[in-house]
């Protein structure tokens, strides 16, 4: 292999590559060194750097092509001897059979010509004087005019000249390379022109580029600058001043970030470490605030916040845990204050005469909660009461409540006694429906199906009756389990005392809508209502009032010594008693001690 890749063996130049023939163009090629019109022959020194340049430009694919033949037409090739300069000349001239001709001779005075070729530096000159030659028409094997090696259908159309194919393009070259070398600075500060920093937007209808890909480049950094369109000379000032608001962009973004880093980390600080928001003082004004059921902590907090109370549900939490009784907030409806400390509002909510809840007490009739809920919500008297009887079933009484006509209020003992919260402007119906929904919970938790079985009565309808009897007539906790014993013993169906009647007062001042110590016995014995256990046998169709819990367990549990009777002589106490003379010795002096004789 030589140097150039290929065989030391002749191959023919196939002739369908565009490269083909342009050496020596038709003849008339002129070589390095030779004037382009063959009647005049320069002679000059050699410029390294144009020569370098020239080769730079020159297709390398063509070189290549030119060495080629110069292997097909020299067996050898020898390095160049500008010594031998002459030598070579004839001998080039003899191999391929020109004449012997001096051409020194012929132009006296003129000096020893370069050898090289139009590109390969091969090439011999021709003489002066002396009409081109075809330098392939003198070897065998070289191109012949006559015959066409074009003529296939796959043929490549014949190349154009290198001079005519790129004479316009190396001229704009030599320009660029001229107004390069005149602008260009090696050792001056280089200047940015990225459109980012100087602001310019790349030239309408081209492409952006890498120059450092561009392959007309001569590697001149400033040239590939200039072809870009940038003027160096008369746009520093302005580009060095957009550089200055790019700079003073960047470190604005820069000072922005570091703040905003810095306040989130400061907020952040603040919320995990500093003290929660809070207000000062005892507040102004006033505001009703609503605790719902099942509020604890910070659902307490968020409601107080919302209603104006507290500035911040932390510092309200926070003062909640330090103060010892905080977690005995209940639910309710509490008189405060506008913008509290957070301290302040949970010593006043801790205070009874702050509470504005809707209080229903142990044994409370219907007719009073009606008349309270009226009063609460600022309603005409008997509001509520209509809308109890005309809405009782859509109120969520359970399924055992018994439908009896003689049932003066179906939601007797289903108002649970507790405290509720009955803020203004909200409906009566609202407020029943929390009532029995306490009921419901409650009660579920109480087996009444055992108990009215154990105690022959017919279901958990009745043994709610017996507990608001039960809550009616007695006094105090210890009283209930003995009056509900005597109410079971009564119910007996051997009971001939009382002939299984009750006789209760609490019952016939319940359908007379009244509390009275004082019945004359003609009254008592006389009123033929249901509810009068004086004159019916067995238990009222309905619960009397609404019983509390402790009421209610009581009458699941009741004692068994026997009681019978029982009377309270001062309202105070009540006595029991198990036969019939004992009970008639309190009742005389009961009847002595009212004047009733």
């Amino acid at each position: 292999m030589t140097e150039y890749g290929r065989g030391p063996g002749s191959e023919p130049w196939h002739p369908e590559d565009p490269l083909y023939g342009d050496q020596g163009w038709g003849g008339r090629q002129a070589a390095h060194g030779q004037g382009q019109y063959g009647d005049q022959q320069q002679s000059f020194p050699q410029d390294p750097y144009a020569q370098q340049h020239q080769n730079h430009q020159q297709d390398p694919y063509a070189q290549q092509h030119q060495q080629h033949q110069n292997h097909q037409q020299y067996p050898q090739q020898q390095p160049y001897d500008p010594h031998q300069q002459y030598g070579q000349q004839q001998s080039h001239q003899q191999q391929y059979g020109a004449p012997q001709q001096d051409p020194y001779a012929q132009q006296p005075g003129s000096q020893p010509q370069y050898n090289g070729g139009w590109d390969t530096g091969q090439q011999a000159a021709m003489p002066y004087g002396a009409e081109p030659q075809d330098p392939y028409g003198q070897q065998p094997g070289g191109y012949d005019p006559s015959q066409d090696y074009y003529g296939t259908p796959d043929a490549y159309p014949p190349p154009q000249p290198p001079g005519r194919r790129d004479a316009a393009a190396e001229q704009q070259r030599q320009q660029q390379d001229q107004q390069a070398s005149t602008d260009w600075d090696p050792d001056g500060p280089q200047e940015e022109t990225h459109p980012f920093f100087t602001g310019a937007d790349e030239p309408a209808g081209r492409e952006p580029r890498d120059d450092d890909d561009d392959p007309d480049d001569d590697g001149s950094r400033a040239s590939r600058r200039d072809r870009g369109g940038s003027d160096r000379r008369g746009g520093k000032g302005k580009k060095k001043s957009r550089s200055g608001v790019a700079c003073l962009v960047v470190s604005v973004v820069l000072i922005g970030g570091v703040g905003g880093v810095g306040y989130v980390g400061y907020t952040f600080w603040k919320k995990q470490f500093g003290a929660p928001a809070d207000y000062a003082g005892t507040g102004t004004g006033e505001v009703e605030v609503e605790i719902p059921e099942g509020s604890f902590g910070y659902d307490i907090a968020n409601i107080l916040r919302k209603n104006g109370v507290i500035k911040s549900s932390d510092a309200f939490v926070a003062a909640q845990n330090d103060n010892p009784k905080g977690k005995l907030l209940q639910a309710g409806v509490y008189l405060l204050k506008k913008e509290m400390s957070a301290a302040s509002a949970i010593d006043l909510m801790l205070d009874p005469k702050s509470q504005n809840a809707f209080v229903i007490p142990e044994g409370t009739r219907n007719v009073a909660v009606y008349a309270k809920i009226d009063e609460r919500l600022e309603l005409e008297k008997g509001t509520t009461a209509k809308i109890a009887k005309t809405k009782a079933e859509s109120l969520g009484l359970p399924d055992w409540v018994d439908d009896n006509p003689d049932v003066k209020d179906p939601l007797e003992g289903f108002l649970y006694p507790a405290a509720y919260p009955v803020s203004k402007g909200s409906k009566p119906e609202d407020a029943l429906k929390r009532m029995v929904a306490r009921a419901n919970k409650e009660y579920a938790d109480i087996d009444f199906e055992a108990t009215a079985k154990k105690y022959n009565l017919d279901g958990p309808w009745q043994v709610l009756t017996v507990a608001s009897l039960v809550q009616a007539e007695g006094l105090t906790h210890d009283d209930f389990r003995k009056m509900a014993e005597v109410v079971y013993n009564r119910l007996e169906p051997d009971n001939i005392v009382t002939n299984r009647k009750l006789e209760f007062d609490s019952a016939f001042n319940y359908l007379m809508k009244q509390s009275k110590i004082k019945i004359s016995s003609r009254e008592i014995r006389t009123n033929p209502d249901p509810y009068n256990t004086y004159y019916h046998a067995g238990l009222p169709p309905g619960p009397i009032s609404n019983p509390g819990m402790d009421a209610i367990k009581a009458s699941l549990n009741p004692t068994t010594n026997g009681w019978m009777f029982f009377i309270s002589l001062d309202g105070k106490k009540t006595d029991f008693t198990k036969t019939v003379e004992e009970h008639e010795k309190l009742n005389d002096k009961f009847k002595e001690q009212q004047g009733l004789g």
